[in-house]
């Protein structure tokens, strides 16, 4: 084992490196420290030092004693926890020489490993929206609501953001913007009900302030869902104090939240005072984008007060779905009558206290429980409701239900990564972050699906987008129920898809871009640029490949979890309408004898109209156009194969008859690509004939061209009129079946690609996109693995799994995480790095580790069966609960019960 030790001083970062156990070092070297760079800046230093050296652990040998963390120093006046900075740099466990000395080398360097690979830690105070994107992070929730990882003794403002949304509960407004009523829907910013504070001696409440907090640290424990801050503060008067918050959403009665809050008085005797408030006050204000839309969502009707109780009701102001929040404060002390509220909008809060009187070196607990209560799932007395499920709440409860659903989740969806500390605790923060935004869904209590930014945030409105594609088969695999009724969402939302359509001129289901609390279609019409601050046209509601994603997830739900009385009942109806749809956009040319689909935009999202059209959109996108004949190839398929009295009664609701069978089977063998001589696939009609961008001039004058279209709008331009793609479009449909189905599809409709097609186009299209959206850099990695070129999918891989942790957008995950490819690089891990591809025809398993992965296991429950794998750089082993059979490599293996197989490739 290579170890580094370091010593930290004021002004430098002395460094020995050496195998455990010799005595003398093999290298010794002193970096200093350069006070005009950042902490990070300064680090990346010994980074360079580094290179060349094998390293597997660091120990600091001089670290402060801190209760959060072992492996804080101070440099240059400042405090920086250097273990999470080293293992974010260079991927290796960090321990101080007091740990080390407690437990023995091995034991604390094994501890720490466990550690870091189950919790999400941030260590100081930040600023703005990066502040933001850490409390959008260490969101706490369980698919009823979202609570983001503010501080409770914190309100919305620059630094600061305590948001909490529940699940599908919108609300439209319309703003005048530029003399044009513009109506917007958004997921609505509910009252802030964890508000929680204190006061010393009857003086102010504490606020967050930077000059106040010595040192803060928050940890969110995945083995829990527990989210803790301990924060140390010293307050003008010279009084110091511990502050411990532990706060988490209950997974069972999902009505609930609870918090801890811990008060340690280090200095003084006195009086403590706790605050806790529900703030009716808030307004959606989370995305600077939307400040110029009316962002004021809810009116409060009335509070109440009772011994140790409050409540806040209000409603919707157009929607009108009616909440009621309680809150319950409970601890030492008594309760006292909170202080006159002499603020302007006093009748928007409500507000309790206690008071205790304390010693120093005490710790003070409290409790702060709260309900949440909505028209949309609770059809009893809100009031009624939500006091009989106050009067049952306690911390300790929603702690056990919550440690017990994570303990059981863990056990079935947890992804063992060995040999990456990083890809191993992002891995189960993604796995986190899907099921808490989703979990009470599984209830079939809330008709919500997952949006594209989860419960965390405001960004996209909070609406549900294609982003479902990427997340459905990992719900599948590890709860089937979830996953349906993610679908049934879909389905309640068929009448609506098929007003779209009719509305739109069209026969069958539309589904919108954005969908909300109807179905109908939320896009905006305009979008605001923030490099001009003008407003342009939004014409993303033409990517009406959204149907073909809710298709293409009825179909792989089905083909996962095998649960054909789904697409029977549900299922079938909604391929049909969404098959007439497509068959009533395809247009017959009767001179080539060729179906074009126009006005449609693909997930490029840059090119929306052709250069001076006056019609917008683009014709004969190609993924469109190849998932609508594999969509007519699927449906045709399982018309045969299901029951034939369901699928005749499906047919008379549908009215699917024998012409509309003839017509999908000729449309399916004739749409139209765009091909060029070398075996391109054109992104969609006409693609060849625009000029390429020169993305080094770009870049050496902007830098960060990820988002060329508004670069390119600001300098009077359009980036309809070059090749440059946002992200992955041309070659979406090879990473949402395969290769081989792909090029199946292109035969079919009777073009036929040399066999290094895939490599030749990925090449292309890599060349032409600026990977604007974060699904880029998975989607890109998937196809470059399938390509063969592993070094390239990894860095792709690694940015996609990074991109939330480091925010990598500039900003984006301060709105909300993305849940979309949060999913994706899940299901990746799997599917493309494991080799266990279960959205293919037959089971089938192809390993491809990255290289610093030793090995990696996990489960998965295919068509009734649970498997377990275990894959390593030499050998598949894999254990069913039921016979089956599968391939491994050119192995096809028959599984016995519980009986493990282990295959060489």
């Amino acid at each position: 084992m290579k170890i580094i030790t370091l010593h930290v001083l004021d002004n430098s970062l002395q460094v020995s490196y050496a195998p455990a156990g010799q005595p003398a070092a093999q290298r010794q070297f002193t970096i200093a420290y350069n006070s005009d760079q950042a902490i990070g800046e300064n680090l990346e230093n010994l980074r360079l030092k580094l290179a060349g050296l094998d390293v597997d652990a660091a120990v600091i040998d001089n670290a402060l004693s801190y209760p959060f963390s072992d492996t804080v120093v101070g440099i240059n006046h400042q405090r920086i926890d250097i273990g999470l900075a080293i293992t974010n740099m260079l991927n290796i466990p960090v321990v101080s020489s007091q740990a080390i000395a407690d437990q023995g080398l091995n034991a604390a360097l094994t501890a720490k490993r466990n550690y870091l690979s189950w919790h999400l830690d941030y260590y100081g105070q930040y600023q703005g929206k990066r502040n933001y994107g850490q409390e959008a992070m260490l969101t706490v929730g369980n698919g009823f609501f979202g609570l983001r990882g503010a501080y409770t003794e914190a309100h919305a403002d620059h630094d600061n953001y305590p948001g909490m949304y529940a699940a599908g509960l919108y609300d439209q407004l319309s703003t005048n913007i530029n003399g044009r009523q513009v109506t917007n829907e958004d997921l609505v910013n509910l009252p802030n009900a964890q508000a929680l504070t204190f006061g010393v001696d009857h003086q102010n409440p504490f606020q967050i302030k930077a000059s106040d907090i010595q040192d803060i640290y928050r940890s969110l424990d995945l083995h829990t869902g527990a989210l803790t801050t301990t924060m140390l503060v010293q307050l003008p008067t010279g009084h110091s104090l511990q502050i411990r918050t532990t706060k988490l959403a209950n997974m069972k009665d999902w009505h609930r939240l609870g918090i801890r809050y811990s008060v340690t008085p280090l200095n003084f005797a006195g009086t403590l005072q706790i605050y806790s408030e529900i703030d009716g006050s808030v307004i959606n204000s989370n995305v600077d984008r939307y400040a110029a839309f009316d962002q004021h969502h809810i009116k409060v009707t009335g509070t109440g007060q009772q011994p140790d109780t409050i409540y806040l009701e209000g409603h919707t102001r157009s929607s009108k779905v009616n909440f009621i929040f309680g809150s319950q404060l409970v601890g030492p002390g008594k309760a006292l009558d909170a202080p006159v509220d002499t603020r302007p909008n006093a009748e928007q809060h409500i507000q309790q206290m206690r008071s205790v009187a304390v010693q120093p070196n005490q710790t003070y607990t409290f409790e702060k429980n709260v309900v949440l209560f909505t028209s949309r799932e609770t059809k009893t007395d809100l009031m009624t409701t939500a006091t009989a499920d106050l009067q049952q709440a306690s911390f300790d409860n929603t702690l056990a239900s919550s440690t017990a659903y994570w303990q059981q989740r863990w056990a079935g969806a947890d992804i063992q990564i060995t040999g990456d500390i990083t890809a191993q605790k992002l891995t189960r923060v993604n796995l986190y972050h899907l099921f808490s935004s989703a979990q009470a869904i599984a209830s079939g209590k809330i008709d919500a699906s997952v949006n594209a930014r989860g419960l965390d945030g405001e960004a996209y409105r909070g609406h549900v987008f294609w982003d479902e594609m990427f997340d459905l088969p990992v719900y599948a695999l590890h709860d089937p129920q979830l996953a349906k009724q993610l679908l049934m969402y879909r389905y309640r939302r068929l009448s609506a898809a098929k007003q779209n359509a009719k509305d739109a001129g069209f026969a069958g289901a539309m589904y919108p871009w954005q969908s909300g609390e109807v179905g109908d279609e939320q896009s905006q019409v305009v979008h605001l640029n923030p490099l001009t601050n003008t407003w342009d046209p939004d014409y993303s509601s033409l990517q009406r490949h959204v149907s073909l994603a809710v298709a293409y997830n009825v179909i792989m739900y089905t083909h996962i979890t095998g649960d054909t009385d789904f697409m029977t009942d549900y299922g079938l109806e909604m391929l049909e309408e969404i098959s007439q749809f497509w068959l009533s956009k395809a247009k017959l040319d009767t001179k080539t004898g060729r179906y074009t689909i126009d006005q449609v935009m693909g997930p490029d999202e840059f090119h929306e109209n052709y250069p001076n059209a006056d019609s917008t959109g683009l014709a004969n996108n190609a993924y469109t156009n190849l998932m609508v004949t594999w969509l007519f190839n699927q449906l045709t398929d399982l018309r045969q194969s299901l029951p034939q009295a369901q699928v005749a009664a499906t047919d008379q609701k549908t009215g699917f008859n024998q012409d509309v069978i003839k017509e999908v089977a000729d449309v399916s063998h004739h749409l139209k690509l765009d091909i060029n001589p070398d075996g391109i696939i054109g992104q969609f009609e006409g693609y060849f004939k625009l000029p390429r961008l020169d993305f080094s001039k770009y870049q050496k004058k902007y830098g960060d061209i990820s988002r060329m279209d508004r670069i390119l709008k600001a300098e009077g331009k359009t980036p309809d009129a070059y090749q440059v793609a946002k992200q992955a479009d041309a070659l979406m449909a090879f990473y949402s079946l395969d290769a081989t189905a792909v090029m199946g599809l292109l035969k079919q409709l009777g073009y036929d690609l040399p066999q290094q097609a895939l490599m030749k186009n990925l090449q292309f299209y890599l060349d032409r996109t600026t990977h604007g959206s974060t699904l880029s850099r998975i989607v890109y990695a998937v196809l470059t693995a399938m390509a063969g070129n592993m070094d390239q999918s990894w860095k792709l891989f690694s940015q996609a799994l990074l991109s939330d942790y480091y925010d990598i957008q500039g900003g984006t995950t301060a709105e909300g995480i993305h849940l979309g490819v949060m999913g994706a690089v899940t299901l990746m891990s799997t599917r493309h790095y494991a080799g266990v591809d279960v959205l293919a025809p037959q089971l089938t398993v192809n390993p491809h580790l990255p290289e610093n992965w030793r090995a990696i296991r996990f489960h998965q429950l295919v068509r009734g069966i649970r498997y377990t794998f275990e894959i390593d750089h030499r050998q598949v082993t894999v254990t069913a609960d039921h016979a089956a059979t599968l391939t491994i490599g050119q192995h096809e293996v028959s599984l016995k019960p519980q009986q493990p197989a282990t295959i060489s490739y």
